[in-house]
């Protein structure tokens, strides 16, 4: 089988959700407060469905317990990567992720690294990206007096921008801001802070704060990126980061690329644009919107257009 695997996902609802899945990917949304598409997923609370070829109607999780020989046949038990969209019509509660230590420990799922690519962001949206206690105490004493100005880091975005946020970092979404999301597979936050939002049930979200203590980095530091980025009359490729969880990169297309395999599978997400995937003599239209994997069972193949992507493989350790 020398062909892609073509994904739907699988919308959320969210409090902070809203309708740019619709306006801006033109996907059919459940309602005005859809926040998240998890675009590419195996996780048992979302995983997404293959739409073409021979595995059609087949779930991503299936696909990667019975068909092992697609993915390389690598070592982990679930699929390691998971790719969002995320629409924050409001700001996402301030939150932080375990690492796979204390993930496996108390959740039974891997420990959650990510990273955002930055869609689109309204003028003067800003992210929580860090914090500034100096020892744990202070950050739990600057959590029970919610100090949330003195404690928390803002940074403004732009469209364009890319921030890595290993496990440990305190973090939030703002609102105004749409992202593509490189993840571990795994659904587990530790919720810091929410505004004291009411939900439709008029109970406030609940807060981890024990659990967050226990995994947030103190004191916060950025992690170091070094973006590469080189060009040709074709494309443009920015390597934005590479780490023992995943490998990201940006490719804006314009013309013919050919690609050469250097993973066991890559994960494909168009975020502006359309154009074609070659492979062999097989030709699929692909355009904004759509996401896809390239298995084993690819080691060449080309795309042609006029298209910007987002692209993930399983870091140097799943190798």
């Amino acid at each position: 089988m020398k062909e892609p695997l073509f994904l739907k996902g699988v919308f959320k609802e969210k409090i902070w959700g809203g309708s740019k899945l619709q306006s801006q990917f033109n996907y059919t949304i459940p309602s005005s407060k859809t926040g998240e598409l998890w675009a590419i997923s195996a996780h048992k609370n979302g995983p997404s469905t293959i739409l073409n070829g021979e595995y059609q109607g087949s779930t991503l999780d299936e696909l990667w317990q019975s068909n092992p020989e697609l993915f390389g046949e690598p070592d982990e038990a679930v699929f390691p990567l998971l790719t969002k969209i995320i629409d924050a019509e409001d700001d996402l509660s301030v939150q932080v992720h375990p690492d796979d230590s204390y993930g496996l420990e108390k959740e039974g799922e891997l420990g959650k690294t990510e990273c955002w690519y930055i869609l689109a962001a309204d003028e003067g949206s800003e992210i929580v990206y860090g914090h500034h206690a100096q020892t744990t105490e202070e950050l739990e004493e600057m959590i029970t007096q919610g100090e949330w100005d003195k404690l928390l880091r803002r940074i403004p975005v732009k469209a364009g921008d890319f921030f890595y946020v290993p496990s440990g970092t305190i973090h939030a979404i703002g609102s105004g801001i749409m992202i593509l999301e490189t993840q571990q597979s795994s659904d587990t936050t530790y919720r810091v802070y929410d505004y004291d939002r009411i939900q439709d049930d008029g109970s406030e979200r609940e807060l981890h704060i024990i659990d967050s203590l226990a995994v947030t980095t103190v004191p916060h530091k950025d992690p170091a990126l070094n973006l590469k980025t080189d060009q040709t009359d074709s494309c443009t490729h920015t390597l934005l980061v590479e780490n023992p969880f995943f490998k990201v990169d940006e490719w804006t297309i314009n013309g013919n690329v050919d690609f050469t395999a250097s993973s066991p599978y890559s994960l494909y997400s168009i975020v502006a644009g359309e154009g074609k995937l070659v492979i062999e003599s097989d030709e699929y239209n692909c355009k904004k919107g759509d996401h896809f994997i390239l298995p084993a069972t690819v080691n060449e193949w080309t795309l042609k257009g006029n298209l910007h992507l987002i692209a993930s493989q399983p870091g140097k350790v799943n190798q």
